[in-house]
């Protein structure tokens, strides 16, 4: 998230830029740009993608299902014992009842079919289809919100850096002031006009400055590195970003529903949908089938060897009812039933909780709205005072605590600046998400 600033009156603490100027051959890359890099080369999209690719596929897989399929089979048998059958005595003249056993057959038994099996009626497929579309759509709407988290993932980096920029910017500004006081203090000690404590407190004020930019350029850096990963760039690669903020629009777009609601929503339906399929296992499902093949016997004793293949084919309707499976249908009817209601109470919850956040997005856009242009003003003023007290002290008719507490008044509305800038970034970010209009 955006960096938080807070006011110290002695050390400005906090992410800061690197001191040293930008090569005018570093590329200044605009937010857009960085959105428009990232769509491009962030792996995070490209495997959301892919997933929505895999989506399709199923979809295509489970509509297949409808399609006939079509099978070869071949068998041989050799048979070290041929088959015994009962054959009936009355058949041959003899009593009822009364059954010989009868050994006949060939020793080898060759075959070879070409079968086909198609579905006429299976609710479980066509079940199986609409939830396929379903989980598609779902993925797509995933996608969008993989997409929806990577350009606020960017935009946090981005304003981040110019926050630090503008920091920076604030930062050598005092330091260039403490310079100066220190130069006027250093004469005034050497004129024996201040005390060596006053001077060693601008000194002492000076080095922290310092030492802080020092700080500061490795945590820039890390925050570029960050933005480069984001963006698909190589680390070796140079960027930089503008100092100057552009504000937040003032027309985010008609209030809808956020991809968090409709992804709920889709899931509900995706829930449904496997309800229905479940509850359609019980009706039974009817099928076309049929195959065409040879049979071969041979024997290859005397006193003759043969081996002959006759031609066997059929195509039959195949009715297919379940009875009973253990209650195992049931309980799982159950168990989606009691999801559902799961699925319709986070949509609610779901959807009350961005009325609430888009409410507050709202009030803390205005409140900072209010708090940057009060404290723009802020700033004009405590460095007007600033220079004033500095111009007094070099006359003598101030002290040097007077423009030491000058000078914090100034960084404290500097600090209020980037505050107020940092909430309303924050809120024009929110109310874009909650509404539904982020990547519009």
């Amino acid at each position: 998230m955006l960096v938080n600033i807070y006011i110290q009156k002695s050390v400005l603490i906090g992410l800061l830029l690197a001191s040293a100027p930008v090569s005018a051959q570093v590329k200044m890359w605009t937010l857009d740009e960085c959105v428009d890099s990232a769509w491009a080369y962030n792996k995070t999209l490209q495997i959301a993608q892919n997933n929505q690719d895999i989506a399709v596929l199923k979809n295509q897989e489970a509509k297949a299902s409808l399609l006939p399929k079509v099978f070869l089979q071949g068998d041989y048998r050799y048979f070290t014992e041929l088959p015994i059958q009962l054959m009936p005595q009355s058949a041959f003249g003899g009593p009822e009842g009364v059954f010989k056993e009868i050994q006949f057959g060939v020793p080898h038994n060759i075959s070879a079919n070409l079968g086909f099996k198609m579905p006429l009626y299976d609710p479980q497929v066509t079940g199986a289809i609409k939830t396929s579309e379903t989980l598609q759509e779902l993925s797509s709407l995933q996608a969008q919100k993989t997409k929806e988290q990577v350009y606020l993932e960017v935009a946090n980096l981005y304003y981040n850096a110019q926050i630090l920029k503008n920091t920076l910017d604030f930062l050598q500004k005092n330091l260039a002031n403490s310079q100066r006081l220190e130069k006027n203090t250093r004469l005034l000690y050497e004129q024996t006009l201040a005390q060596r404590t006053d001077w060693d407190k601008v000194v002492l004020q000076e080095t922290q400055l310092r030492s802080a930019i020092t700080q500061a350029q490795s945590q820039f850096q890390s925050v570029l590195n960050a933005l480069k990963f984001v963006i698909g760039l190589d680390s070796e690669r140079e960027i930089d970003v503008p100092m100057d903020i552009e504000g937040a629009i003032s027309d985010h777009g008609e209030f809808q529903k956020s991809l968090d609601h409709k992804i709920q929503e889709k899931k509900a339906a995706l829930t449904l949908q496997e309800l229905k399929t479940l509850q359609n296992t019980r009706i039974p499902t009817l099928a076309l089938y049929g195959s065409y093949g040879r049979t071969g016997f041979g024997f290859t004793g005397d006193p003759q060897s043969f081996l002959n293949f006759y031609p066997v084919s059929f195509t039959g309707i195949q009715l297919n009812f379940p009875v009973f499976n253990g209650t195992i249908t049931n309980k799982k009817i159950r168990q989606k039933r009691i999801e559902l209601e799961n699925q319709q109470l986070q949509k609610e919850w779901i959807s009350a909780q961005t009325s609430m956040l888009y409410e507050n997005a709202q009030l803390q856009l205005k409140a900072s709205k209010t708090q940057l242009e009060t404290a723009q003003g802020q700033i004009r003023l405590a460095e007007s005072v600033y220079q004033r007290t500095l111009l007094q002290q070099r006359e003598g008719l101030v002290n040097l605590t007077e423009v030491l507490l000058a000078e914090n008044t100034l960084r404290e509305a500097q600090q209020h600046y980037l505050s107020s800038m940092v909430d309303y970034l924050k809120a024009d970010l929110e109310i874009k998400k909650t509404s539904g209009n982020l990547l519009k």
